[in-house]
């Protein structure tokens, strides 16, 4: 890896100062000029992988011209390809960023393996970009897309929606008001996996009409089509998604990474749940006995998994351990907690008490208090609400438009989610190799594992290259 892409990130506070360092020299495109697009007009956005969160991804949009759509499948993009009428359609979004000039913006809604080869792209032609979480699959890809988006300055945004919710804002300001003073411990949970995983490689079958096999292939290594990899179930494979880390935690974790001035983890450590396999016996007196196994099948994510981040002393914080739970699997039930009230998915260990949360993004009407649990000595505890001194935004996908034309960045640009979504991508390696692996941040490489380096930075398949 460059020494360029392998230098520590800074932290989000640093990054936003820099962006907006960055963005006091406009370029030209932003201010307007002859043949140029003032701040005031509509962008001309083009959308990738628009048959499922990347048709949410446009409609989130539609304050701008809507102007080409890329999908490597036809038929599972047809509903989208029907909304926007007027948008050109492409298969292949090389030949799309080749042929349309005016493109502005570039919308990313494919796979998680792909997002890096698109994005790429999209930043070399100085297009303002907005891609899926969890941004990249490698931690190689993470680096290099925000460096070249960094050096391009263009407006980026990922697509954590809850960042822009009452909920985040609310939970980051009581985390930063010391309600319950230092926070040691961060636990987080979550339903998935909701696509099938724990895995062997599945048979192949005929790709349906209108899709592009090779194509959704991209960089990973091919595989013949099986409909447990596509529509939607990429997340399940390693060459492919980033399993229930990459799809839920960011979601979560945006909304404490600055209050807490975390930026990478040192040590990560992953316990998984492994797929059993019965075999049928039959014992020499005749009799049949069934036993069982358990198998770890090397391409597919495991079932379920608890996977613990530590983070060192940061400033004048305490050392603290985030805990990542999936599979339905829960964090232990906090002490003095309702035994009537549901196990929380999610709190913060702090060594004045528990905070308790709602889920960061919960709706909630303008002006109200998200309904929080503090729990002191066991015990439920009245508190005063702190005052409000985070700015509420205009809107997740209005951010990053509003950048685009010249404003400030937005609350997910990828200088700040680079670091949490790096930090996903580490659980992920953890996980997939069983070890307790440390972490040089700075040169982005395991010390005291080598198998693990492998995955920072993957080959990819012959005829791609980032």
């Amino acid at each position: 890896m460059e020494k360029s892409v392998t230098k520590t990130l800074s932290t989000r506070r640093q990054c936003v100062t820099s962006a907006v360092a960055a963005f006091t020299i406009l370029p030209r495109h932003v201010l307007g000029g002859r043949g140029q697009k003032a701040p005031s007009d509509k962008l001309n956005i083009a959308g990738v992988g628009v048959g499922s969160m990347g048709a949410a991804y446009l409609r989130g949009c539609e304050s701008e011209n809507i102007v080409a759509l890329a999908d490597v499948d036809y038929n599972f993009a047809a509903k989208t390809f029907a909304r926007y009428p007027n948008a050109k359609t492409y298969k292949d979004f090389r030949v799309m960023l080749e042929k349309e000039k005016g493109i502005d913006a570039v919308t990313i809604g494919t796979p998680d393996h792909t997002h890096a080869v698109v994005a790429a792209a999209a930043i070399a032609l100085g297009k303002h970009v907005y891609c899926a979480k969890p941004l990249c699959r490698t931690i190689y890809e993470v680096r290099t897309v925000t460096k070249a988006a960094r050096d391009a300055q263009v407006a980026t945004q990922m697509s954590t929606q809850s960042a822009a919710s009452e909920a985040a804002c609310a939970t980051k300001e009581m985390l930063s008001s010391g309600i319950i003073g230092n926070v040691r411990e961060v636990h987080m949970s979550s339903d998935r996996p909701i696509w099938p995983q724990g895995l062997a490689r599945p048979e192949s079958e005929p790709a349906p009409p209108g899709l592009d096999w090779d194509l959704w292939i991209g960089p990973s290594p091919f595989r013949p089509y099986s409909p447990f990899y596509h529509p939607f179930n990429h997340r399940g494979w390693y060459d492919f998604g980033t399993g229930a880390l990459g799809d839920m935690a960011l979601h979560d974790w945006h909304v404490f990474w600055d209050a807490l001035e975390l930026k990478y983890p040192s040590r990560i450590s992953a316990t998984v749940a492994l797929a059993t396999e019965a075999t049928r016996v039959v014992m020499p007196n005749g009799v049949v006995r069934m036993r069982a196994k358990k198998v770890k099948y090397p391409e597919s994510f495991p079932h379920a998994e608890v996977v613990t981040f530590e983070f060192p002393e940061r400033g004048g914080m305490p050392p603290l351990r985030l805990i990542w739970y999936d599979g339905g699997l829960l964090p232990p039930r906090p002490l003095g907690l309702d035994p009537a009230a549901p196990a929380p998915a999610r709190y913060y260990v702090g060594d004045k008490g528990v905070l308790i949360p709602p889920a960061p993004w919960d709706e909630f009407p303008a002006g109200a208090v998200p309904g929080f649990t503090v729990l002191v000595n066991g015990k439920r505890t009245e508190f005063e609400p702190p005052r409000k001194t985070i700015p509420r935004t205009i809107g997740h996908y209005k951010e990053w438009i509003a950048t685009a034309k010249g404003g400030k960045p937005a609350n997910c640009n990828f200088d700040y989610a680079c670091l949490f979504a790096e930090t996903a991508l580490l659980g992920v390696i953890a996980a997939r190799t069983g070890r307790d692996l440390s972490y040089d941040a700075e040169n982005a490489r395991f010390t005291n594992c080598p198998d693990a380096n492998e995955y920072v930075n993957p080959p990819y398949r012959a005829g791609w290259s980032l």
